[in-house]
């Protein structure tokens, strides 16, 4: 198998007889090369089969144009919007994107951030795993001024740019719902509590309960590791054999809020007359599975638009790692099956 030569600005400087600094200015539209010579190198580029050395021009100027996205779980739905969010925003201004998932490991993280780093990105987007609790890492990153975008899972003790929704008043709402439809014994699958948008949740149900005089029981409060569809289905098992069961679930994310219902339908349990549930993040599942769950939406595409344009912002100004300003967007309730009980009455 034989295989090709890379092409190099030197190959075309030998082929036009040009020297290499003009076929360079040429590539990238200087103002002093006439709009026939531009023309004529990149015709003779294409034709040749060149591709520009993204990563050396990176190295030489110190930016490449490039974002780096650093992510938990590629596979999950807002995390996907999210990405797209920063991907299209980021490919109008002529940015590319280097992805990277942590799949919630802290150690996957912080090789990623470096792998990250090395490539001499422009700014980062990091939504963090579920480990991470300390955020020694991205120093790496303010310390030579490169710009950070914290975006839904963000520190609490670092100064960055940060994009959220608020999730306080989002898990309030979620509780108010539930006991709206006449729920007494709400149970809720909370997220690690070192990270904001789980904590935030977890504060709305508990005010919530506190303001129509509902108790809170600490056995009908469990925290997971992921908020799997596993984990999801064990709890919901277990809470469904105690002897007084709850009628309502509040789930911090739509995954266990789905198996919640799964299980609950193999046991003969009535879905919302006996157990009025309801998710987190407006998952495709939440509309497919039946009934169908009621959750809360989570702009995901508009919070991936708004980091990728507060970098490249920043890709044009010094970066004032001193400051510390959050975007915080709106969500909203929504209702279907799974918990709107007022549907079933008469």
């Amino acid at each position: 198998m034989n295989i090709k030569k890379e092409i190099t600005i030197y190959d075309l400087a030998k082929k036009l007889n040009y020297s290499p600094s003009t076929i360079s200015r040429a590539l990238n539209d200087n103002k002093s090369i006439s709009k026939k010579t531009v023309k004529l190198v990149k015709d003779t580029a294409e034709e040749m089969g060149y591709r520009p050395n993204v990563l050396a021009a990176g190295l030489r100027n110190n930016k490449s144009k490039t974002i780096g996205i650093s992510i938990s779980r590629i596979n999950r739905h807002f995390i996907a919007s999210l990405i797209s969010g920063i991907e299209e925003t980021a490919r109008k201004a002529g940015y590319n994107v280097i992805i990277s998932q942590s799949n919630d490991k802290y150690k996957n993280e912080i090789n990623n951030t470096k792998a990250l780093y090395d490539s001499r990105i422009t700014g980062l987007i990091c939504s963090l795993s579920m480990e991470t609790s300390d955020y020694e890492h991205f120093k790496q990153f303010t310390d030579k001024g490169i710009p950070i975008v914290f975006v839904d899972r963000v520190p609490n003790k670092f100064n960055s740019y940060k994009v959220v929704i608020d999730n306080y008043s989002a898990g309030y709402a979620a509780t108010k719902h539930l006991i709206e439809q006449g729920c007494k014994r709400i149970a809720h699958f909370a997220g690690e509590q070192h990270l904001n948008v789980y904590e935030e949740r977890k504060k709305g149900y508990l005010d919530a309960l506190k303001e129509f005089n509902l108790p809170i029981e600490e056995n009908l409060i469990h925290h997971f590791k992921t908020l799997s569809f596993e984990e999801g289905k064990k709890m919901t098992a277990k809470l469904m054999a105690m002897t007084n069961p709850p009628d309502g679930i509040f789930s911090a994310n739509d995954t266990a809020a789905v198996s919640a219902i799964i299980y609950a339908k193999s046991k003969g349990i009535k879905i919302p007359e006996e157990l009025a549930i309801i998710g987190f993040n407006d998952d495709p599942i939440s509309s497919i599975v039946d009934p169908a769950l009621s959750t809360v939406s989570h702009p995901a595409a508009k919070m991936g638009e708004i980091s990728a344009k507060r970098i490249l912002e920043h890709s044009k100004n010094n970066y004032d790692q001193s400051v510390s300003e959050v975007t915080i967007l709106n969500t909203e309730i929504i209702i279907r099956d799974s918990s709107n009980r007022k549907k079933l009455l008469p």
